[in-house]
């Protein structure tokens, strides 16, 4: 199956975390539950981080430095060095074979497990593409689109996909007209709305205003973190329900699942500071809402040129079971307890064996995109 290595018993796999992004911490822990759930006889792991300010650490323990920040970097006169953590220098060449040497190390497969900007958003698997190596997750127009959630939404309408009316503004519009922008909300959508960072996850940044007050604030909020801001209509009366997609040209939908929130809304304190929240799995809905759940997270990831994975969200009214969808995200939560492994437990599929599946999935990508031609003949 695995097709690509042929010299060595174990695949070499990176696995990139931290990363550039109000989602470092998040990556921190989705890389770790992958490191310890991936399959030691099948794998030898390569822990990659990426601190804050961009820098690609490797050796010794790169996830307790992102952890603590207690670096020591190699140097000529360590004694150490074998423990110490070194700068990776990416090479330029890319590599025929699609491996990738680092540190000494052929790398056969990287996982980036990064969250947010500068990982999530196409910027990484580019890089990755230009070096010729493969790895897991959507590619880069994919990863792009699932980032930008204006971009993404206008994919969907043209989809026939049901959403919620949105409004797409500039960061410069909220510093040249601030009532402008209010009114302009206002008159579109009114209350309650939702505030968020285009180009985001985790919910960092997002703000739920219920009135008028709240708006400007909300708007600066968003502002901080991203240069496009949307605004979505609220789902009134509605459950958050979840669906995880799982393959390439052909690819299968799990069970939903749904998400019953310890605040108002699913908020980053709600996901990962708060242990009241619910995750329920299955989601109690009716057999032909499930099923067009599932058939509507295909052609939402279809439509977005996702692959390997992605994390579909849906609002699903109480009583009618009226569907809009929310968003996409093509490198969800990653973490043992999160909503994306949990609901292919759900369906039959482990974490170890999800891991390895996605592995498969970007080496299958890989050798199909290999027998392309680069140049005209």
């Amino acid at each position: 199956m695995w097709g690509v290595v042929v010299e060595r018993k174990k695949i070499r796999l990176a696995v990139l975390f931290g990363g550039r992004s109000g989602e470092h911490e998040v990556s921190l822990m989705s890389a770790a539950s992958v490191i310890e759930a991936a399959d030691k006889s099948k794998y030898e792991i390569i822990p990659i981080g990426i601190d804050k300010s961009g820098r690609w650490l490797i050796g010794g323990d790169p996830m307790a430095h992102l952890s603590n920040g207690a670096l020591m970097l190699n140097t000529p006169q360590s004694t150490q060095a074998s423990t110490l953590i070194s700068e990776v220098m990416l090479p330029l060449a890319p590599s025929r074979e699609g491996t990738l040497c680092l540190e000494g190390r052929v790398i056969d497969v990287v996982f980036p497990v990064l969250h947010g900007t500068y990982g999530e958003d196409g910027t990484v698997q580019g890089l990755l593409e230009m070096v010729n190596v493969p790895y897991v997750g959507a590619g880069v127009a994919g990863s792009a689109v699932g980032m930008d959630k204006a971009l993404m939404k206008s994919l969907f309408r043209d989809a026939g996909l049901p959403i919620l009316d949105f409004v797409v503004m500039k960061s410069k519009d909220l510093d040249n007209d601030p009532d402008a922008c209010v009114r302009r909300v206002e008159n579109r959508l009114g209350y309650p709305c939702f505030v968020k960072p285009a180009n985001g996850g985790s919910s960092v940044g997002v703000s739920k205003v219920n009135q008028r007050d709240g708006l400007l604030p909300a708007l600066e909020l968003a502002a901080h973190y991203d240069t496009k801001i949307v605004i979505e209509a609220a789902a009134v009366e509605a459950r958050e329900i979840e669906v995880s997609v799982l393959g390439n040209d052909n690819p299968t939908a799990s069970v939903p699942g749904e998400i019953i929130p310890s605040r108002e809304f699913y908020d980053y304190g709600a996901k990962y500071k708060d242990a009241n929240s619910q995750l329920i799995i299955p989601a109690r809905l009716s057999a032909e809402c499930t099923r067009r759940l599932r058939e509507m997270a295909l052609t939402a990831f279809q439509a977005c040129e996702a692959s390997g994975l992605a994390r579909v969200d849906f609002f699903v009214h109480r009583s009618s079971e009226a569907i809009w969808l929310n968003e996409i995200n093509t490198m969800p939560g990653f973490t043992s307890v999160s909503m994306y492994p949990k609901l292919w437990e759900a369906t039959g599929l482990s974490y170890s064996a999800l891991i390895d599946r996605l592995v498969e999935l970007a080496l299958e990508r890989f050798a199909e995109k290999s027998r392309l031609k680069t140049s005209y003949e």
